[in-house]
Formats: C-alpha cells, sequence, structure tokens
C-alpha cells in the first residue's frame, strides 16, 4: 500500500478558543484513509526578520521542514480588518524566506475560513490566494469553504455539530488529495 498524503493545517488564529482552529480538527477527524492531516502551531514563530535569513532560528528553521515535508497545505484562516491576521502572514513570510528557498514552493493547498461574522472570511481567503501566486502554491478552488455564523456551528467544546459543514469539508478534503495526486 502506498504511504499516505501528508497534509499539514496551519490555522491563522492563536486563540484558545479558535473555530479555525476547530475546523482544522474536524477536518483531521474527516479526512479520507489515504491522507493524514497534522495542525501545525504558528504561534512560536518570531516575526520575521531579513537579518536572521544567514541563520535562521530554530522555530523557523524546523517549521520550513514541517512546510517542505508535507504533500500539501490547508489553511483556516479568519479574517482581522479585510484580510488575514498578521500571525498567518508572519508564518507565510517565515517559510518563503530567504529568497529562492521557500518551503511553499510548488504546494497544492486548500483553504477555509470560520467568522462570526455573516461573510465568513472571503477577504482574507481572496488575499491568501494572491500571496500563493507568488509562493507557486497551488489552491483549489472549489469547494470555497466560508463558515459564516460560526458560533452556532460549533459546541462548546469547539466540536462542528454543522452537518453541512462537516460535509463540505469532506468534500474539500476529497478534492485536495485527488488534486495533490494529480499534481504529483
Amino acid at each position: 500500500m502506498a504511504d499516505k498524503l501528508r497534509i499539514l493545517g496551519i490555522s491563522g488564529s492563536l486563540r484558545k478558543g479558535s473555530f479555525n482552529t476547530s475546523a482544522l480538527r474536524a477536518a483531521v477527524e474527516l479526512c479520507p484513509d489515504e491522507a493524514e492531516i497534522e495542525i501545525c502551531e504558528i504561534g512560536n514563530l518570531p516575526l520575521f526578520d531579513q537579518d536572521f535569513e544567514p541563520e535562521l532560528p530554530a522555530a523557523v528553521k524546523e517549521f520550513k521542514e514541517r512546510v517542505a515535508a508535507a504533500d500539501a497545505i490547508i489553511f483556516s484562516t479568519p479574517e482581522y480588518n479585510y484580510s488575514v491576521p498578521g500571525v498567518l502572514k508572519n508564518a507565510i513570510d517565515c517559510g518563503s524566506r530567504p529568497y529562492g528557498k521557500s518551503a511553499w514552493e510548488g504546494k497544492p493547498a486548500a483553504i477555509m475560513g470560520a467568522s462570526p461574522g455573516a461573510i465568513a472570511t472571503a477577504r482574507a481567503q481572496y488575499d491568501l490566494r494572491k500571496m500563493m501566486v507568488f509562493l507557486n502554491m497551488f489552491p483549489i478552488n472549489k469547494p470555497e469553504i466560508m463558515i459564516g455564523n460560526c458560533s452556532s456551528k460549533f459546541d462548546e467544546q469547539g466540536n462542528l455539530t454543522d452537518e453541512a459543514t462537516r460535509k463540505i469539508i469532506g468534500q474539500m478534503l476529497e478534492n485536495l488529495i485527488a488534486w495533490t495526486k494529480k499534481l504529483k
């Protein structure tokens, strides 16, 4: 039997009760047997500083190694001030530098996001897609997963209880796995 595809899940939220991290945990639970998802914490990354490029800090080096080892990436991001949170942008910058040594190069990706607001994370997801053009990442286009009014879709323990959302996350995973295999 072939090895399982390795998918790295990255939440753009550091909040303890993050709906976006909960959405990633739901993806782990719903992941088909041919793949596995590992959630990667990004809160320990230092703020990107080009001066540390000659000798990357240990946390950045480890993060880049985890991204490079993954077959695909899932981003789950909130929307702050009409865009991606600073902590996610910082992680993307840390993983892409120094120039010419990006860990993101050629990675298939999927995007989802949860927000208490009605339009969810549409603008943040669009900005993330724009970054992926420069990073030479290859996101799936559908399904788009924008979990609006999310507080009613998760229980108090952070479990995703909304069946329609669970179904669309499952479809996203199937599409990401198929896309990753196609790009290999």
